[in-house]
């Protein structure tokens, strides 16, 4: 151990092995660490034992739910978009040689306390029983702006400065009433709040391009995909390509401790009495908890269960949002449902995560009304767990830390944080001019 490397990789969650990854395949000197004896950290996927001791406090759960080997629940479970930046970055690295993709059945929005399937083209505005029949209309027109729309196309624009005009300014062109710019704004464009609005409006009509073009990738369903076995296995890839390009892996190394210099400056690592000297360090927030701080926490129930979530086709997996503004909060709420169909339960199983941003300390009540949406539950564990961001100037310390991973069920600020770390650790931009027809995903059965 006793070496200097280029970088020091502390932690193998999901954002710390594809910077690991891409770090690597950039001809960086890697050395990627870990205080725990197995891949992933915070972003881990669990057998039925271990979820059952991480939760109640043994590792014997009823038989009735099938063999613990056969359960892969991601404790950090996020779909990915087909044609988002995280696809790209798998095919630039060539990672999907590793992984093994299933299309999701379906994309929902919950509306009045019910869930109804996303329209996300034209044609569907037409169909989609969430609007009335001049609501479809207009909606219709809308979506037709967007998917038309291009950036080096002027005709295209209708005289719109999308960089200049906000997206509240576009919407009111079209007069779309606010239980549409809610589902849009929210379970298409993926916005976490409604702040979106009053920005400029090429950001959102980029957003719904990216969902509705997502869409037609596999002529499936929704626009999301998902790895068999789920997410546990692309940190793994990701380790499997950084070691291809001569990255370094030690697990199961207690005390990491990171060594600064008489200037506050990372120089390297120490662990068991040896130290790596590097020039700069990447880790989570739990590596360095004083240079982050609280910025708020994350509740969530994981749920067992036989049988698909009612009013979503008898689909297998799904996302759900439930949009702030439908429950009178501040945060919207998340469900995620995969089951056996992606190998991550036993044959006829589902797991379902339901997840929001705490605004109580009471999970029960708090996710009651994601919850309720799933019918018959098996069984059921409660978490919530602190998000954490960094303080710290990386240019005065050489530490670069990312943040914790939010509520949401997809990979929109998971990827914008590692691509945020790449630009600020290399100092370039990542070229992910990549031909996404390399990337398969089989369809549901």
């Amino acid at each position: 151990m006793d070496e200097e490397y280029d970088v020091i990789v502390l932690g193998t969650g999901l954002k710390e092995c594809i910077l690991s990854g891409l770090l690597s395949v950039d001809g960086l000197k890697v050395l990627h660490m870990d205080r725990n004896d197995y891949y992933g950290g915070a972003s881990t996927s669990l057998n039925l034992n271990q979820l059952w001791k991480r939760f109640r406090g043994e590792d014997t759960p009823p038989e009735s739910l099938g063999p613990s080997k056969e359960y892969n629940v991601d404790m950090i479970p996020k779909f990915m978009m087909a044609n988002e930046v995280l696809v790209r970055i798998l095919i630039h690295t060539d990672v999907t040689k590793y992984l093994s993709f299933k299309a999701v059945d379906g994309s929902f929005v919950y509306n009045k306390s019910k869930v109804y399937k996303v329209p996300a083209t034209d044609v569907e505005a037409l169909k989609s029983p969430l609007m009335g029949l001049f609501e479809k209309r207009r909606a219709r027109k809308f979506f037709i702006y967007v998917q038309d729309y291009e950036d080096n196309d002027p005709k295209s624009h209708e005289g719109l400065d999308l960089n200049k005009i906000t997206a509240r300014d576009l919407i009111s062109k079209y007069g779309l009433e606010d239980d549409t710019i809610d589902f849009i704004g929210h379970a298409l464009a993926l916005y976490l709040d409604d702040s979106y609005l009053d920005q400029p409006a090429i950001d959102f009509v980029k957003r719904m391009k990216l969902y509705a073009e997502s869409l037609a990738r596999f002529q499936g369903q929704s626009p999301y995909i998902y790895p068999l076995y789920g997410l546990g296995e692309l940190p793994q890839a990701f380790a499997r390509l950084s070691a291809v390009y001569g990255g370094t892996y030690m697990l199961n190394k207690p005390d990491c401790s990171v060594v600064f210099d008489d200037n506050g400056k990372a120089i390297g690592v120490s662990s068991e009495g040896e130290t790596a000297k590097c020039k700069k360090v990447v880790c989570d927030p739990s590596y360095l908890s004083d240079k982050v701080h609280k910025v708020g926490r994350v509740t969530r129930a994981i749920c067992i269960m036989s049988n698909p979530i009612p009013e979503t086709k008898d689909s297998h997996s799904v996302q759900v949002i439930l949009p702030q503004k439908q429950l009178g909060r501040k945060s919207d709420m998340y469900v995620f449902f995969c089951s056996y169909s992606h190998n991550v339960a036993a044959k006829g199983k589902h797991i379902a995560f339901v997840t929001t941003e705490a605004e109580t300390d009471n999970p029960e009540a708090e996710l009651k009304a994601g919850i309720d949406l799933l019918g018959p539950v098996d069984e059921i564990f409660f978490d919530t767990y602190d998000r954490y961001e960094p303080i710290n100037q990386s240019e005065d310390d050489s530490c670069f830390i990312s943040t914790s991973y939010d509520a949401t069920t997809h990979f929109e600020s998971t990827v914008k944080d590692v691509i945020a770390l790449y630009s600020k650790i290399t100092g370039k931009e990542l070229d992910l001019t990549v031909d996404l027809n390399a990337a398969s995903a089989a369809p549901e059965e």
